[in-house]
């Protein structure tokens, strides 16, 4: 028998959050893979009606956890005071009039190819509700309130996961990698009404070891094929005893069919292969965690994964209470972030994959634009940044402005669900003419009052 596992934690429903697939056992009444495979069909099926769709689409999101500094990325105040200027200058880009920080050199060069949205907000400087409204695109739980575990509204991906499915047959359609941190400021990844066959699959393990695998789609030890094959032909004969005794029960050979071919699949086991690439493309990207991860988007969206999330270390630089400054923060985590950025650009434009692509960088808001005592920067969801790149956007532009000391919106703003909408839109999905039914059976929309960022397809 089959099962989908990972950790023993489970989200705040109670769905599995399945971070692996295995071969095992569970007990008889036990949720098989051939179940989990049932349940994607069976919510294929309840879905709505959506429109023409590109089925070869596809999302990386590079989830900047905790909140990067707009004013370290992408929209530097050089002509500020240093108090709000913080401890870096500006660099001109390749996109005419457009300047970055001169943390982001990699970028820089291929500032024609990016966009940058200065003007997001929301309002909010909590972690938990930030998280939750970048995440979904909707206003999420208080930090400090008794429902701050909650998920209200499915993550983008899970959406997808449950609208669209993977663009290859075998390919689960959402992974994280190289995991999914806990904690308030990344709770919310998951498929909440929509089901736990939705969640993530997440790699939880590092493709920048040497020897990086996901363990969990080989066998168990002292497993072999003949033994799967037998543990099949049990769970045939067991679902036959059932199908007897329970009337209920629906037919599940073709998705037992399935399951077995997943887990025995060269196209998955290869699609997590890391190790063959070339060494200058590891290079490319950084040998680091972060890079390698990116590359490993890379491959899986080539390969039919339609959501990929990859998550970074936190940016929660306070330089207070037990975190980084400003500027070491910055030093540590940007160089191999803008490294990774834009390896994965350069690759995905070199192997034709960058108008099917849509890769989108941000975090749950950005940073306050006064330094604080310590060197740090506290939350801020005021006015910051989110970086798109790929499918049609036109690239080597900037969406709104915001003022002097990058504080609040001067020009243009932009909302979570504008966000949301824009990465649906990619999708072939109509975010505000398309719903999907929580648990009490209501319809609930995608994007409620967002609209497509039309600037980014001028």
């Amino acid at each position: 028998m089959f099962k989908v596992t990972g950790s023993a934690s489970r989200d705040c429903e109670g769905l599995v959050r399945r971070s692996f697939v295995q071969a095992g056992v569970l007990g008889l009444g036990g949720l098989t893979l051939a179940d989990f495979l049932k349940l994607k069909s069976v919510a294929a099926d309840d879905s709505p009606t959506i429109g023409p769709q590109r089925s070869d689409t596809s999302v990386i999101l590079i989830w900047m956890s905790g909140g990067p500094g707009h004013h370290e990325t992408w929209d530097p105040k050089p002509h500020a005071v240093s108090e709000y200027r913080g401890p870096f200058g500006a660099i001109s880009t390749t996109a005419a009039g457009v300047q970055f920080s001169e943390m982001l050199p990699e970028q820089a060069k291929i500032a024609e190819y990016l966009s940058v949205i200065r003007t997001v907000s929301h309002g909010t400087g909590d972690h938990t509700k930030g998280n939750h409204w970048m995440l979904t695109g909707f206003e999420g739980p208080d930090f400090n309130a008794s429902d701050n575990k909650i998920q209200r509204r499915p993550s983008l991906g899970s959406v997808v996961s449950a609208l669209r499915g993977s663009n290859s047959a075998g390919m689960p359609p959402y992974v994280g990698a190289p995991h999914l941190r806990g904690g308030t400021d990344n709770l919310f990844h998951y498929a909440t009404y929509l089901g736990g066959v939705h969640n993530p699959f997440v790699v939880n393990s590092d493709p920048n070891e040497k020897d990086f695998r996901v363990n969990n789609l080989m066998l168990q030890k002292g497993m072999t094929f003949d033994r799967l094959n037998d543990r099949r032909l049990l769970l045939n004969a067991v679902d036959d005893v059932r199908r007897r005794t329970d009337q209920q029960m629906i037919d599940m050979s073709d998705h037992q069919r399935s399951a077995f071919v997943l887990l025995t699949s060269r196209e998955v086991r290869e699609a997590f292969d890391i190790s063959a690439e070339s060494d200058a493309t590891r290079d490319n990207y950084g040998r680091h965690t972060f890079g390698q991860s990116a590359l490993l988007a890379r491959r899986l969206v080539e390969r039919g994964v339609t959501f990929v999330t990859v998550n970074t270390q936190p940016w929660d630089h306070h330089g207070t209470a037990n975190r980084l400054p400003t500027e070491k923060g910055a030093k540590q985590l940007i160089p191999p972030t803008d490294k990774a950025i834009a390896g994965l650009i350069r690759d995905l434009i070199d192997r034709g994959l960058f108008r099917k692509t849509l890769v989108v960088a941000m975090g749950e808001f950005g940073r306050t634009p006064k330094m604080n005592s310590a060197g740090g920067r506290d939350h801020w969801g005021h006015s910051f940044s989110v970086m798109m790149a790929g499918g049609e956007t036109t690239g080597g532009i900037v969406v709104g402005e915001s003022d002097k000391h990058g504080a609040y919106v001067k020009d243009r703003p932009v909302h979570p669900e504008d966000v949301a909408a824009t990465v649906y839109h990619h999708l072939g999905i109509d975010g505000r003419r398309t719903t999907l039914k929580d648990r009490t059976g209501r319809p609930m929309h995608l994007v409620e009052r967002g609209e497509v960022i039309r600037e980014l397809y001028a």
